[in-house]
């Protein structure tokens, strides 16, 4: 296994943070890490790292134990802070030399970071000082000090943390490019970068894992089954809550302003609905049938999964 926790807790004082987590992540899974702020993702990342120890439990990267062989499991990882501390003052190729040489690297130092410089996209801004770069481009340099010793493990808090929209996929396509060589763990807010990037995904909520799948199958863990429907013309959600299994009705509304009178109306009328079922019930035949029976048309209907994003508030909201 890339990384192998076992039972591991972390307490602060008489906080809590992490509580009795088991996990294992094989090598080449790209993993996403997610949960609300405080769940005790980056004090997970910090253990995994051997920044700060746990205080029961043991953990393993690489076979290797983070108390016991601390120097052999930072060998073996990459590690990119939330904060991604750098040397302002000092130039990107300059840098990236130095931690170079603080990783004792055999052989041609120049070439590795020639290697780094090409690969995170930062050829225009090497001869810059950090401090000169956007935020983007220095978590470029975040991620090309992560990787210059060859790290088999790659440990990410929040890479795309106060990008721009540009920047973020710019970073989730480098990613997405070194996890075909790597085991990388990274943890975000941003459902959406889940989707794309990541093969799994653990949702920890204060302290505990809550759900450990793949992002397919995390979005069948949700309480409802989903079906977006167009009629012709318009219904109620009144009469479209007397199908059979259908649960909640909300109106999709295709402008981008929803009248006040609909918005805030306790029958509101729609030709676009998004019907909610209990999981594992098909309403389409019954929806069809109160089409025909209501002398109504359905222009469309769609089964729709469940949004990660949505599975992640049912199970972090208490």
């Amino acid at each position: 296994m890339s990384i192998l926790i076992n039972h591991i807790s972390k307490m602060y004082g008489a906080q809590k943070a992490l509580d009795d987590i088991s996990l294992e992540v094989k090598p080449g899974e790209i993993v996403g890490l997610l949960g609300p702020n405080g769940a005790g993702k980056s004090t997970l990342m910090k253990i995994l790292t051997c920044f700060i120890p746990p205080t029961s439990g043991d953990a393993s990267v690489c076979s290797f134990d983070v108390l016991e062989q601390s120097i052999n499991v930072r060998k073996k990882v990459g590690y990119l802070p939330e904060n991604n501390p750098l040397y302002t003052d000092l130039y990107v190729k300059e840098f990236l030399g130095f931690i170079a040489g603080t990783h004792g690297l055999k052989g041609n130092h120049d070439k590795r970071v020639i290697e780094m410089i090409e690969l995170t996209g930062l050829r225009q801004e090497q001869h810059k000082k950090i401090g000169a770069l956007s935020k983007g481009y220095r978590q470029r340099v975040g991620l090309a000090q992560a990787l210059i010793h060859d790290p088999e493990v790659l440990i990410l808090d929040e890479p795309t943390s106060g990008l721009d929209p540009n920047q973020i996929l710019e970073i989730r396509g480098l990613i997405t490019e070194i996890g075909k060589t790597k085991t990388i763990m990274m943890s975000t807010h941003i459902m959406q970068e889940v989707e794309a990037i990541c093969n799994r995904a653990i949702i920890i909520h204060k302290g505990k894992i809550v759900a450990d799948d793949s992002t397919r199958n995390l979005q069948h863990l949700g309480t409802a089954t989903l079906v977006k429907v167009e009629f012709n013309p318009e219904t109620s959600a009144k009469l479209l809550k007397t199908i059979p299994g259908v649960t909640e009705a909300i109106p999709v509304f295709s402008s981008p302003v929803v009248p006040n009178s609909l918005s805030g109306a306790p029958n509101p009328t729609s030709r676009h609905w998004r019907l909610s079922s209990k999981p594992g019930v098909d309403i389409r035949a019954d929806v069809f049938k109160f089409a025909v029976e209501n002398q109504l048309t359905v222009l469309s209907l769609q089964q729709e999964e469940q949004k990660l994003e949505e599975v992640f508030q049912e199970l972090t909201k208490n």
